[in-house]
């Protein structure tokens, strides 16, 4: 009895360690999801294909189905930027005026188409907005980054919560060259310290693009961009930075970006790190396949990426990365890892409306 009793307590207290990673949660939805934006106190906002936009406001447990916006039934929404329960902007991906931005201020009940792209030949990739509530003495920022026209890549600029925008002058892309909007993480905002970075690719490589504005201290001139070559990246037409996460503790900047090729999600992904300002390496140990986004977890002082064929974690800021869990345990589904494609913690999202949240435990041990 005692050894059957100890092998008892064994067998519990390794099914107690051996966690499902990711929660699977009903979203009541087919639609393939691209947009999630977590923004705390139990409300996240999820967008994806044909004009499906998705709100929680109780942590996940129920996922309500938004109104689809006024003309946008078959709309491919690839960004979700939330300020509340009530207030969001969705951006929707395609050539010309198929990219599209709508708002909501009533919790989804209705919409007001907000601004389209106004270049025949643009294709919008990625919107970033900063919250008031995160900076209540500042405006309501907005920036939208698309593909190149006119063989320069396009930055459109809102301080007034998306009512009005103004072009910003950037250099120019290389032929072909253009932004994987994958995850609505291509580009990352600091808005705090005006640090604006977006990550390319294509057959002449990636590149990785960074604003600065103020940058007294840094080797950057005021408000320039500044081009860098990531060729860790590689080529093809389908290869490149698809994420940039940073890890913002005080004065210190880590940035991590990841990518590789989506058309070949189980070769070896790519990844790259920045110890000082902006000086990129290699991943020593690279993510187990290709990567759509990317993003850092305080708590449990963790990176975590993610893709088709897993999800990967890192704990030396992006110089190693090791699979969050090799093989699914006696209670969790066997794609419980797998097939996502865009991050906000402690939300992760998919196709054919998949969407998990984060067991901490699984990163604690």
């Amino acid at each position: 009895m005692r050894r059957r009793g100890w092998w008892l307590a064994l067998t519990l207290a390794v099914c107690g360690v051996a966690q499902a990673q990711w929660e699977m949660e009903s979203s009541g939805t087919t639609a393939d999801l691209r947009g999630i934006e977590n923004v705390g106190g139990g409300v996240a906002w999820a967008s994806g294909t044909n004009g499906t936009v998705l709100r929680t406001e109780d942590g996940g447990y129920l996922w309500q189905a938004c109104a689809v916006p006024p003309g946008a039934e078959h709309l491919d929404f690839r960004g979700v930027q939330a300020f509340d329960a009530n207030t969001a902007i969705v951006m929707s991906s395609g050539k010309g005026d198929l990219s599209r931005l709508y708002k909501t201020t009533d919790g989804c009940q209705t919409w007001k188409l907000v601004f389209t792209n106004p270049d025949a030949d643009g294709f919008w990739d990625a919107v970033q907005f900063k919250r008031p509530t995160d900076y209540p003495n500042g405006e309501t920022s907005g920036m939208i980054l698309g593909d190149p026209v006119g063989r320069s890549f396009v930055i459109e600029n809102s301080v007034d919560g998306g009512a009005t925008w103004k072009r910003l002058a950037l250099p120019p892309g290389l032929p072909d060259e253009g932004v994987f909007a994958a995850s609505n993480s291509a580009l990352f905002t600091d808005w705090e310290d005006g640090i604006e970075l977006f990550g390319t690719g294509g057959p002449n490589g990636s590149r990785i693009f960074t604003s600065c504005d103020p940058c007294t201290t840094r080797p950057f001139d005021d408000g320039s961009w500044n081009v860098q070559p990531m060729p860790i990246f590689g080529r093809g037409a389908s290869v490149g930075i698809f994420s940039i996460a940073a890890k913002l503790i005080g004065p210190n900047v880590n940035y991590v970006a990841v990518g590789g090729d989506y058309t070949k999600p189980d070769e070896i992904g790519m990844a790259a790190y920045s110890e000082k300002w902006l000086r990129w390496n290699p991943a020593k140990t690279p993510p187990h396949g290709y990567r759509s986004a990317v993003a850092y977890d305080a708590a449990s002082k963790t990176w975590i990426t993610v893709g088709p064929n897993g999800t990967d974690i890192s704990t030396d800021d992006g110089k190693n990365w090791r699979t969050l869990r090799p093989d699914p345990t006696m209670h969790e589904a066997p794609d419980a890892d797998r097939n996502w494609n865009a991050l906000s913690l402690p939300f992760v999202v998919g196709p054919h409306g998949r969407i998990g949240k984060l067991n901490a435990q699984a990163l604690t041990h």
